[in-house]
């Protein structure tokens, strides 16, 4: 009987794919433990930022970390925490949260590397925290907080190519500018749900059970804004009106650009 040769476990095929793997291991552990404030020091110079928008106090590392925002002048919080691709998907998910001192907003980002991305998010914003962008915009004022049930948006090639939401409202006291005076009335609960339409994406604002739009607007892929107001709007403010007037008329129309070059 002819006794087999040993032989060794770690051979020369073997002893070159480990150091790989190793090698691996060790420049993915290096980037995502990369401190997130030394890299955004790096990169801040070459990310474009809306003029609005400032990032400041960078901490933690890129796999999981925290950044305080200003956004027109309204400070918040972001925190992130990067979470295992998706091997069949192609698709880096990314945890976060995004929160003030009364209002916060969490969900998850996915990134693809066709430069493909989607972003699910929900929470509660405090309306009373941007009292002074809305007076300063002209915008119509409401007590309490909007609670954003679900917000679903994907981009492709840089361009916002789909978008879903709901967000809803308890209903109470609303008022906004009428010339030199300001108008109030007391509205019941209503929702506002965000949806992709054959040219963009459209808000709808309604009352909560109604069978009709209170106001919508629209904003189109050329960069366009349409907005809508109808007659139900003009009854729940409890103002006067003809009433020959349905409530699914239009009264008030406008069409401006937003952007230039579309979304």
């Amino acid at each position: 009987m002819t006794e087999s040769r040993p032989t060794s476990f770690f051979g020369p095929g073997k002893l070159l794919l480990l150091l790989l793997l190793g090698a691996l291991v060790y420049g993915i552990t290096l980037v995502v433990l990369v401190p997130a404030g030394w890299l955004w020091q790096q990169a801040s110079a070459h990310v474009p930022l809306p003029e609005q928008v400032r990032v400041q106090q960078v901490s933690g590392t890129l796999w999981q970390g925290a950044a305080g925002v200003v956004v027109a002048g309204f400070p918040a919080r972001l925190q992130w925490q990067l979470e295992w691709p998706s091997l069949s998907g192609g698709m880096l998910p990314v945890s976060f949260s995004v929160s003030s001192s009364q209002s916060r907003v969490e969900g998850v980002a996915r990134a693809g590397l066709s430069g493909n991305l989607e972003l699910r998010a929900n929470g509660v914003v405090a309306v009373a925290e941007f009292e002074p962008l809305i007076r300063r915009s002209g915008g119509a004022m409401i007590e309490g907080a909007v609670t954003v049930d679900r917000l679903n948006m994907m981009w492709s090639n840089g361009r916002l190519k789909a978008a879903d939401g709901l967000g809803r409202w308890g209903g109470g006291a609303v008022s906004w500018p009428m010339g030199s005076q300001t108008g109030q009335a007391v509205f019941p609960p209503m929702e506002a749900e965000l949806e992709t339409t054959e040219g963009g994406v459209a808000l709808v604002v309604a009352e909560q059970g109604s069978d009709g739009p209170a106001a919508e607007t629209s904003i189109l892929w050329d960069g366009m804004m349409e907005v809508r107001v109808y007659k139900r709007m003009v009854d729940l403010a409890q103002q006067p009106w003809p009433d020959t007037a349905s409530p699914d008329d239009v009264v008030f129309r406008v069409r401006q650009p937003l952007l230039p070059g579309g979304l």
